[in-house]
């Protein structure tokens, strides 16, 4: 197989992955090897296998953001591993952290890291940026002390 091809085999276990998530799909386990793990930023937690990554991850995400669209900006493959950045549209249609369902269109944006075993899914690094979801939803996690405030003039930032 060319380095080519390889990164196409790669990248088509991950699109079909996306769309199997993006169709609500209850059979992820096709598409995810058995040892899989899925590694989240502070906010989404750690997932030791499939069934903590669907009780923990995709129902909750399911439940709390309805009529979802996956939306990849930018997509590397090479060899195993694959990375990309993007974010989800979707509506907020149930509680998130606490917060009741607003209706409001959010996006909440992202990047993995995947690393492919035997044609599956084997690891998954993610970061979500969670923090700018609360915001679109009403809530300053950084209650006005988030660096923006230093780039809109209403804080002096700190020097060394």
């Amino acid at each position: 197989m060319t380095p080519e091809d390889h990164a196409a085999a790669t990248r088509k276990v991950i699109l079909d992955m996306e769309t199997a998530l993006g169709a609500n799909s209850n059979d992820m386990a096709a598409h995810f090897h058995e040892d899989f793990r899925w590694m989240g930023n502070v906010g989404c937690g750690t997932k030791a296998d499939l069934s903590e990554f669907r009780n923990n991850w995709q129902l909750p995400l399911r439940a709390a953001f309805t009529e979802r669209d996956y939306k990849t900006d930018q997509f590397i493959c090479e060899g195993d591993w694959a990375s990309c950045f993007g974010h989800i549209e979707g509506t907020h249609s149930g509680e998130f952290m606490g917060v009741a369902a607003t209706g409001k269109r959010v996006k909440i944006h992202y990047m993995d890291f995947w690393k492919i075993e035997d044609g599956r899914i084997k690891d998954n690094w993610v970061s979500v940026d969670f923090a700018a979801v609360m915001s679109q939803l009403g809530v300053d996690v950084f209650d006005g002390k988030g660096w923006e405030s230093f780039d809109e003039g209403r804080a002096v930032p700190p020097k060394p």
